[in-house]
């Protein structure tokens, strides 16, 4: 595809071909001049409206990708983020909108992006089956997945693991705006995860229990839907040559955590404004509800870089500091603050939606940096 040129560094890939990967710069965003570990693209267009972008680091690595791929097939959004490294997340921001173009020839359905997942579950298994003999600890990486589709009239949102899409709602001609869930959790702090693992694993009364006063799976890890994490899934990767964290007490007789999205298919109706795709690291802070309002009320230029700065300060708050400390923390130290945070935001322009017209005379393609 001929590429939209954009202009900022942290969303695609500095010395590598540009032609191919967005990159944004000083003109249309960029570093955030008062917190060096924030990025953001306050405003741009894609088929179907405006969209605003903004990612935080904490971790040592950014461990959070993200990216907007839209064009004449309709829009699609993605948000993952990793968990034991960056690789898993890097994985599949570089793969799983290509194995969903692969599947989707124009028709977008439940079915075709079940298999985008699959295969790019499958791919990055057979990275890890590459890498076992020098990099074992590759089989304990893995990655939440959030990724929505909007194609014709319909946005269909599949989900892996914790991260949120939350829709913002008009309340009919009163001024007021709903914060509508649209994403389905797949953490063990929530009781129907913990009710789904036990159902799926009746033999097993240790599937789930409390460590450290939190809710895991085996005791290990909150997520139990990821892309990676084969040690998990595979017994062949669950052995002495990984960390003894990750190692479980008995045999893995069938997997225990999975690829498999939750799947919602949602038609756009004319009250649905602008909807906002994040990492657990923003619901960490911000309540769904004080998100949408913060987008309501405010210009869209800059939405989900004011979002991420809600978060902050309300960290900061929590560990009774100001803001302005906190943004001097440097990464890594920053990670026993908050999380890695990414934000998309987009505001939908139902004429173009309705007549599966287009705003982009050339397709869109926008992604996260890999290193930071």
């Amino acid at each position: 595809m001929n590429l939209l040129s954009l202009c900022w560094k942290p969303f695609g890939r500095g010395g590598e071909n540009l032609s191919s990967v967005g990159v944004i710069g000083t003109n249309c965003g960029g570093k955030d001049s008062k917190d060096s570990l924030l990025w953001f693209y306050d405003y741009g267009k894609y088929a179907s409206g405006d969209f605003s972008m903004a990612v935080v680091q904490a971790n040592q690595v950014l461990e959070d990708q993200s990216q907007i791929e839209s064009g004449p097939f309709g829009t699609f959004v993605g948000i993952y983020d990793g968990h034991g490294g960056p690789d898993a997340a890097r994985y599949v921001c570089n793969n799983l909108f290509r194995r969903f173009r692969d599947e989707e020839q124009g028709v977008v359905t439940r079915e075709t992006i079940l298999e985008a997942f699959r295969r790019t579950e499958e791919g990055f298994t057979t990275v890890v089956s590459e890498l076992w003999s020098t990099q074992p600890e590759i089989a304990t990486v893995g990655t939440c997945c959030l990724v929505g589709v909007i194609h014709e009239q319909t946005l269909y949102v599949a989900s892996l693991g914790d991260s949120r899409a939350v829709l913002g709602r008009k309340v009919g001609n009163t001024g007021e705006i709903a914060a509508i869930q649209l994403s389905t959790e797949h953490n063990a702090n929530l009781e129907d995860i913990r009710h789904e693992l036990r159902d799926m694993h009746p033999n097993d009364p240790q599937i789930v229990f409390q460590r450290r006063g939190v809710w895991r799976v085996k005791g290990i890890i909150q997520v139990s839907r990821s892309i990676g994490d084969v040690y998990m899934k595979h017994s062949r990767y669950n052995t002495d040559r990984i960390n003894a964290k990750f190692r479980l007490p008995e045999p893995m007789n069938m997997p225990i955590m999975t690829a498999v999205p939750t799947i919602l298919a949602h038609p756009l109706h004319q009250n649905d404004s602008f909807l906002i795709f994040a990492s657990d690291g923003l619901w960490e802070h911000l309540t769904n509800e004080k998100a949408v309002d913060i987008v309501h009320n405010h210009p869209r230029a800059g939405s989900a870089k004011r979002l991420v700065k809600a978060a902050l300060q309300e960290a900061a708050r929590k560990r009774e500091m100001r803001y302005s400390d906190l943004r001097k923390i440097d990464k890594k130290v920053r990670r026993h603050f908050h999380d890695d945070i990414s934000v998309v935001v987009l505001f939908f322009n139902h004429d173009l939606i309705s007549r599966n017209h287009t705003l982009l005379d050339q397709p869109l393609s926008v992604q996260s940096a890999f290193d930071h």
